[in-house]
C-alpha cells in the first residue's frame, strides 16, 4: 500500500511538472519578443455605418481577446490594427492599401457594408491577399472573378425568403418594396422581385431612394396609395426608423412591415419605442437561434461591453472564427495555404455553417426572421426554432 501511494505521489508530481511546463510555453509564446500576428481590418466608426459599424469591431476586439486567452494563434499573440473608413468605399480602399504595404499586416478581414466590401476587396485581390468578408452580403461581389473574398454571411438576394414564404402563406398578396441606393439593398430588392413572383405576390410599388436626400413622407404617400398588404424596406438603422416615423405621420398601416438591418438592432427600439412593435427583421443571427457557443458568446459579451451582442457583432466575431480556422489549418500565416483552406474547408462557426463556393460566395447559411413584440426582440421564423409566433396583422396607428 506504501510502494503504491509512492508511485501515485510520483505520477501526481510529474504530471504537475507537465502541466507548468505546457503553461509556461503557453505563456512564452505571448511574452517573448516575437512579433505578433497583425490582423487588418476597417471599420465604419463614422458615418452613415457607424452603429453597426462600432458593434462589428467589439466582436472582432472579443475574438482576438478571446484567441489571446487561448494561448495565442500558431504560437503568437494576435494585435488587431484597425482604422475608421468614414462609411467611405474610397477611405476603406486607401486604408486597405495602407494595412498591407505600410502595416504590413499579416491577415485580413473586411469591412462593414457590402459597397464598401467591393471596394476593399479590390484592393486584396490586386495584392492577391485573402480577406474573408465580415458584413457584406451583395452578391455583384462574388461576380467579378475575384480569388481573395470569402463570404460568411447569407446572400442579399435570398434574405427575405423565409419572411415572403411566410407572409404568402398568411394570405398577404402584396408588396411596396423601398430600398436604398446601395449594394446590399439593391440585393435584397431583387431577391424579393424573384420571390415575390414564385409566391404569386404582386409589387404594386417598387422604388429606390437615396437615404441621406430621401423624402420619406413621400415614399409613404405613395405606398399608402397603392395599398399594399406588405411593407419590406431594403434598408439600413437611420432609413428604417425614418420609414417607420413617416408611416406613423400618415397613418399608413398595412398587413406587416419588414426591413433589413434596423429592427435587429437595439437603437431601433430604443429611439421608437413603442412604435417599434410589431415590425419584423431580418437577421443573420440571433442568440436564440441556438447556434454553436450563441449562449457562451453572448453572455461574455454582454459582461465585456455592457450590452446585448447583436447580429452584427456576431459577424465580426464568426467571420474572425472563419479566419482563425483556416489559419490553423494551413499551419502557417501563408497567403496561398490559407487561400486554400478558406476555398476549401467546411467549418461551424458562431453563425452557424462556413461553405463557399468556387468564387468565395457563401452557401451554407440561412436567415433568421424577427419581430419586436412588447418590446422585445423576438426570433419568430423559422418555426421550428421561434420563441413566439408572427404577429400578423400589424396593428394600426390608429388603435395603439
Amino acid at each position: 500500500m506504501c510502494m503504491n501511494q509512492n508511485i501515485i505521489a510520483r505520477v501526481v508530481r510529474s504530471f504537475g511538472y507537465l502541466l507548468f511546463l505546457l503553461m509556461a510555453l503557453d505563456c512564452h509564446a505571448l511574452t517573448t519578443k516575437e512579433p505578433p500576428t497583425r490582423v487588418g481590418v476597417t471599420v465604419s466608426l463614422s458615418g452613415e455605418y457607424a452603429v453597426s459599424g462600432k458593434l462589428e469591431l467589439e466582436g472582432i476586439r472579443m475574438w482576438v481577446h478571446d484567441v489571446n486567452q487561448r494561448g495565442a494563434l500558431l504560437g503568437h499573440r494576435v494585435e488587431l490594427v484597425y482604422y475608421d473608413d468614414e462609411s467611405s468605399p474610397a477611405t476603406s480602399a486607401r486604408l486597405y492599401e495602407r494595412l498591407i504595404t505600410q502595416d504590413k499586416v499579416d491577415l485580413l478581414l473586411g469591412p462593414y457594408g457590402s459597397d464598401i466590401t467591393m471596394a476593399a476587396s479590390t484592393v486584396a485581390e490586386q495584392h492577391n491577399f485573402p480577406m474573408v468578408a465580415t458584413g457584406a452580403a451583395s452578391g455583384d461581389i462574388w461576380a467579378r472573378g475575384y480569388h481573395n473574398i470569402f463570404g460568411v454571411d447569407a446572400q442579399a438576394d435570398h434574405y427575405m425568403d423565409l419572411l415572403i414564404e411566410s407572409a404568402a402563406g398568411a394570405g398577404l398578396k402584396t408588396i411596396a418594396l423601398v430600398y436604398g441606393d446601395s449594394d446590399f439593398p439593391r440585393k435584397v430588392a431583387a431577391g424579393v422581385r424573384v420571390q415575390a413572383a414564385q409566391h404569386d405576390m404582386r409589387i404594386v410599388v417598387d422604388k429606390e431612394y437615396v437615404p441621406e436626400h430621401a423624402d420619406y413622407a413621400g415614399l409613404v404617400k405613395a405606398m399608402k396609395a397603392a395599398r399594399p398588404d406588405l411593407v419590406i424596406g431594403g434598408t439600413y438603422l437611420d432609413d428604417s426608423m425614418a420609414l417607420v416615423r413617416a408611416a406613423k405621420a400618415a397613418d399608413f398601416s398595412p398587413k406587416a412591415f419588414a426591413f433589413t438591418v434596423g429592427p435587429a438592432l437595439k437603437q431601433f427600439v430604443d429611439e421608437l419605442g413603442a412604435d417599434a412593435n410589431g415590425m419584423l427583421g431580418v437577421v443573420a443571427w440571433m442568440r436564440s437561434a441556438a447556434m454553436p457557443m450563441a449562449m457562451d458568446f453572448s453572455y461574455r459579451y454582454k459582461e465585456k461591453f455592457g450590452h446585448n451582442a447583436s447580429y452584427v457583432a456576431a459577424l465580426g466575431y464568426g467571420g474572425a472564427q472563419v479566419l482563425e480556422a483556416a489559419v490553423r489549418l494551413a499551419g502557417s500565416l501563408d497567403k496561398d495555404a490559407i487561400r486554400t483552406q478558406l476555398s476549401q474547408m467546411k467549418f461551424q462557426s458562431i453563425l452557424g455553417r462556413y461553405q463557399v463556393d468556387e468564387t468565395g460566395k457563401q452557401i451554407a447559411k440561412s436567415t433568421y426572421v424577427m419581430q419586436v413584440q412588447k418590446g422585445n426582440r423576438l426570433l419568430v421564423l423559422p418555426k421550428s426554432l421561434q420563441e413566439s409566433k408572427v404577429e400578423y396583422p400589424f396593428k394600426p396607428w390608429s388603435e395603439r
